[in-house]
């Protein structure tokens, strides 16, 4: 029965899905509206760093009905006794020869109730996974942190009086707006009325105001240098940095998030009742201080959602750093990169020849194999790790929802089956992700492909495989 659970419960977020579709798609429609061409425009290169995908397009066709899905149980049973992997190989083998996905390809389809390999083309070769790194990313955080862990944004009395220290936890959701567009998370305008109120009733009115980012190190900067698709990684981030009105797509962020989240909230303060002297300035909490008030994120879980849905690079850089917290590792790039190595190879998979150079997949540095995305994927469905189930139910949703909103869309047969993480990064082209096949069964796949002359063609021939093992029994 746990096996028959588990596809059961995945295919039936799928149905959900198609029965929620118009609301699904106009949430999110903002998060990712415009970042592809920017990300390939202006991050993408042959260097060592990159952009990553988040493809824009029309609004989504009708959801296909049950019809369209049932005639392929028949259709199965007519094959008699041929074995699903040869199905398999003889729809995916001539798709993955396609000179448009690149001189080099690889591979990985796996039946995660039994763990039965189905195919595989090089699946255990180590390539640049672009932003399907993100798989690797949200599974770590999720084994280290658990999936109902909130992180902390807090304000504690300074070292002398009247001071107090605004300390960043690293909440990527932290927002200093009234009402988030992104959706829950950590409020600087409830903290700010927070520290009001347990300032007043303790006799103080005026205060200054220090701000604590201490909790990450090394650089803030990604190696990807100054870019419209992430903000420098700080502790402290209201917004991601954004200084308009957005919560996705391309904008010039700010050059010292923790600085401007401090000047906001000094401002909040001030429309509450509390005079803040001078400028807020960078300050160390004193060890043991007792917070005045605190705010939470939103819980990792929706975190790991949120980051996969709409292929968030803010996001995924706290959330591998919060990995590196967790282990006591510094909270940098390079001690992320360990912590989530070996967080993953804690959970049994072999991560042979991989490395996480960042949680974003922007860095061109990052290497996984097929079959590590796949083992992942299986992990997530597995009934003994519930944990990383939203690993699964964060990927976006074929012609519905995030950066598969117009991939496999309209009429085609795996829309509103498929969910997978897209990866795009110039030359590098990839897609990872789950689909309940005609037999029942949840498959997870991973295809990985470099040196494609044109990516939107590139793209075009990814969804093409992944509609096949859609629709191969």
């Amino acid at each position: 029965m746990p096996l028959v659970k588990t596809w059961q419960l995945i295919a039936g977020s799928a149905v959900a899905g198609l029965a929620l579709s118009a609301a699904a798609v106009v949430t999110a429609g903002p998060w990712d509206s415009g970042q592809r061409k920017a990300e390939r425009d202006r991050a993408a290169s042959w260097g060592r760093t990159g952009g990553a995908d988040h493809a824009a397009g029309g609004l989504p066709q009708a959801a296909p009905s049950a019809p369209g899905v049932l005639p392929g149980l028949a259709a199965r049973a007519a094959q008699g006794g041929r074995s699903p992997a040869d199905g398999l190989a003889a729809a995916l083998g001539p798709l993955l020869a396609d000179p448009a996905l690149g001189p080099v390809r690889a591979a990985s389809v796996v039946d995660t109730a039994t763990g039965q390999v189905l195919y595989e083309s090089g699946a255990g070769e180590a390539m640049t996974p672009a932003s399907t790194v993100k798989i690797a990313t949200a599974s770590a955080a999720l084994a280290a942190l658990g999936p109902e862990h909130r992180i902390r944004t807090t304000v504690a009395p300074g070292a002398g009086p009247g001071e107090i220290v605004l300390v960043g936890g690293g909440d990527p959701s932290l927002t200093a707006k009234k009402k988030s567009p992104a959706g829950s998370g950590g409020s600087l305008v409830a903290l700010a009325a927070d520290t009001a109120q347990a300032l007043k009733a303790g006799g103080t009115d005026t205060v200054t105001l220090g701000y604590d980012d201490s909790l990450y190190t090394g650089p803030v900067r990604h190696p990807i240098g100054r870019n419209d698709n992430i903000a420098p990684v700080t502790a402290l981030t209201a917004d991601e940095g954004r200084p308009d009105d957005s919560v996705s797509g391309p904008v010039a962020r700010s050059e010292d998030p923790s600085k401007d989240t401090a000047r906001a909230f000094a401002a909040l303060l001030r429309d509450r009742g509390i005079k803040v002297t001078g400028e807020p300035a960078r300050a160390k909490a004193p060890a043991g201080a007792q917070p005045l008030a605190a705010t939470q994120s939103t819980p990792v879980a929706g975190l790991v959602e949120r980051m996969l849905t709409h292929s968030d690079n803010d996001i995924a850089e706290a959330l591998a750093r919060q990995v590196a917290v967790t282990a006591g590792a510094p909270a940098s790039f390079e001690g992320a990169e360990k912590a989530v190595a070996d967080k993953l190879a804690s959970l049994g998979v072999d991560v042979t020849g991989s490395r996480f150079a960042d949680g974003s997949g922007l860095n061109r540095a990052d290497k996984v194999t097929p079959r590590l995305l796949t083992g992942l994927l299986t992990k997530a469905a597995d009934p003994r790790h519930p944990e990383l189930r939203p690993v699964l139910t964060g990927l976006p949703v074929a012609g519905f929802t995030g950066t598969l909103r117009a991939r496999n869309a309209g009429a085609s047969p795996a829309a509103g089956l498929l969910r997978a993480k897209t990866g795009t990064l110039s030359g590098v082209n990839s897609l990872s992700g789950t689909v309940v096949d005609p037999a029942g069964r949840l498959l997870a796949f991973a295809f990985l492909t470099a040196g494609a002359p044109d990516g939107p063609t590139a793209e075009k021939g990814l969804d093409r495989l992944a509609a096949a093992v859609a629709t191969t029994s």
